[in-house]
Formats: C-alpha cells, sequence, structure tokens
C-alpha cells in the first residue's frame, strides 16, 4: 500500500510539469513565428522608410530638378519667386566638414577614454567615470545646442576674434562631445571583450601596459573599436538641432574653421515646416533626406566590407 500511495503521489507532482511541457511543445512554433516576424520587421521597417521617402521625393527626383545643377551647385534659394535654386554642394561640404571635424575630435579622446576606464582605472573612480558618460550620452541634443550657443559660442569670440561665435568650430566641438559616449561605451565593451590571456601573455614577455594596449588590445579588438568610430560618425551625420543652432546655418561652402556653415540635416528641420504639402521645395527637401540616407548606407556598408576585410587576414 504505502508503494502504491509513493508511486501516486510521485505521479500527481509530475503531471504539471508533464502539462507544461505539452503547453511549450504546442506554442514552440507560434513562439518560433513570433521571433522570425520580429526579425522581418526590422528589414521590413527600412525598406518602408526608404519607400516613404523616396515616393514623396519623386516629384523633384524625376524631372522637377536637374540633378547636376543639385549635386554641383552652391545656390540655395527655394523661395525664390523669379527662378528657384536648389543646389545642395554647400550643404554637402558643410555637413562633411562638421562630420570630419568632430570625428578628428572624438576618435582620440573617446578611445583614449576607453583605455583608461579598461585598462588604467579601478575601483569608485571606474564606476564614476562611467556613470558620468552615460550621463552625458543622455543629454538631449538641444541641450546640447544652448551650451553651443550660450556658453561655447562667446569663448570662440573672446580666444579667437570671430565676428561670431556660431561656426564650423561650434558645431565641430558640439558633435564631438555628444559622439564621444558612444565611442567611449562600445569601445569599452570592445577591450573587455579582449581574454586575458593575451594581456598575461604579453606581460610575461615583458611588455608595458601601454604597449599591451598599442601591440595587443588595438589589433585583437579592431572590429569592436571600427564600429564605436562609425557609430560615432552615424551620431554626428543624422544630428539636427545642435547643429541648427551652434554652426549658423548660413548656405556657403568654408574656408576656415570660424566660417558659419549650413548642414543636410538642418535645412530639413529648418524648412520642412515652411514648405508647402506637395510642392517642389517640399519634394526637395524629401530628396535631401534620401540623400542622407544613401550616405548612411554607404558608411554602413564601408564599414561591413572592412570588418570583413580585418576578419579575413585575423584568419
Amino acid at each position: 500500500m504505502s508503494n502504491a500511495r509513493t508511486a501516486v503521489k510521485t505521479s500527481n507532482t509530475r503531471r504539471p510539469g508533464v502539462a507544461w511541457r505539452v503547453v511549450l511543445d504546442r506554442a514552440e512554433p507560434l513562439i518560433e513565428w513570433i521571433i522570425r516576424l520580429c526579425g522581418w520587421s526590422a528589414i521590413f521597417f527600412v525598406f518602408a522608410i526608404f519607400f516613404f521617402v523616396f515616393w514623396e521625393a519623386v516629384p523633384a527626383l524625376f524631372g522637377g530638378v536637374n540633378l547636376i545643377e543639385f549635386f554641383t551647385s552652391t545656390r540655395w534659394q527655394p523661395s525664390s519667386e523669379v527662378r528657384p535654386e536648389y543646389g545642395i554642394l554647400a550643404l554637402l561640404v558643410g555637413t562633411v566638414s562638421v562630420t570630419a571635424l568632430a570625428m578628428a575630435i572624438a576618435v582620440p579622446l573617446g578611445l583614449g577614454a576607453a583605455v583608461f576606464i579598461s585598462e588604467f582605472c579601478s575601483g569608485k573612480l571606474k564606476e564614476i567615470l562611467k556613470i558620468v558618460i552615460e550621463l552625458l550620452a543622455a543629454i538631449p541634443s538641444i541641450v546640447w545646442g544652448f551650451v553651443g550657443y550660450m556658453v561655447l559660442g562667446p569663448i570662440i569670440i573672446w580666444a579667437t576674434g570671430a565676428a561670431v561665435g556660431v561656426n564650423l568650430l561650434n558645431g565641430g566641438i558640439i558633435l564631438a562631445l555628444m559622439s564621444v559616449p558612444i565611442i567611449v561605451s562600445v569601445g569599452e565593451d570592445a577591450l573587455k571583450a579582449v581574454p586575458d590571456s593575451y594581456r598575461e601573455a604579453a606581460l610575461s614577455l615583458g611588455a608595458s601596459r601601454w604597449e599591451i594596449v598599442y601591440r595587443v588590445l588595438f589589433p585583437a579588438a579592431k572590429n569592436g573599436l571600427l564600429a564605436a568610430v562609425l557609430l560615432g560618425v552615424g551620431r554626428a551625420i543624422g544630428e539636427t538641432m545642435a547643429v541648427l543652432m551652434c554652426t549658423g546655418h548660413a548656405v556657403q561652402i568654408p574656408h576656415g574653421l570660424l566660417d558659419p556653415i549650413c548642414t543636410l540635416t538642418a535645412t530639413i528641420a529648418s524648412e520642412l515646416g515652411e514648405s508647402v504639402s506637395g510642392g517642389m521645395h517640399y519634394s526637395v527637401l524629401f530628396m535631401i533626406g534620401l540623400v542622407l540616407f544613401l550616405i548612411t548606407f554607404a558608411v554602413n556598408l564601408a564599414a561591413d566590407l572592412v570588418v570583413k576585410g580585418v576578419r579575413n587576414e585575423q584568419r
């Protein structure tokens, strides 16, 4: 009798587990389809956004605007009643120049901070620095714009004697400060992913800490560090409000760091609300958005090819 009772008790305790497994087995195809749907939805949304921007740009893209003049002219006068002109060469040069200046400042600063936090810092100081960097990443872009306009602008006028404080230098510094937190966080993760055995082997051979950094860690973490830099480039190219407030918004090709400039994103932000929906000016602004989309795609494609090349070399 006792054996029978124990058998009944064990069967009763196992029944819920068995029932739960049956439910999971039946729900597994549904869960698998949900996961697939989540993966395909990202691709769908990217193509949907591209199609939306392309569709709005169709009137200007096919016959509405001379494409050669669009990419080679520096005259941007969309509101002219005599002859509207839509040349984005100055906007392209302004975007590229402020992004290049920002990366020239942010990449050494960000990678240096990542190395310091990962390899030379420990304890409470390390945690405090990580928290401060995360807080910098959380500051809204409009606040950075206020900092550039109200604080950095007067400093640039005092230090350089420039006529205005909102210019290429101001925008580059602000964009660099906005890109540094991303580069630091991703770069630190890439350096942490390097196995400790690499560091121990280098130490056993008599390498100093700096030799370990640039001869061992940097080659081993190439992919992650490259991803950090490219994320910073994407942050700088796509920024709008801070650039609009800090660069002066002057449509011209800059000849120095103290010249005001205008970028593609700032032009869209400042003029889209003033354009007539469905008009040529409205369509040209979406055409600029299409150009930005293609620039971002080219940057990501180049990064993917470089990462693949690095992996092949390591093999």
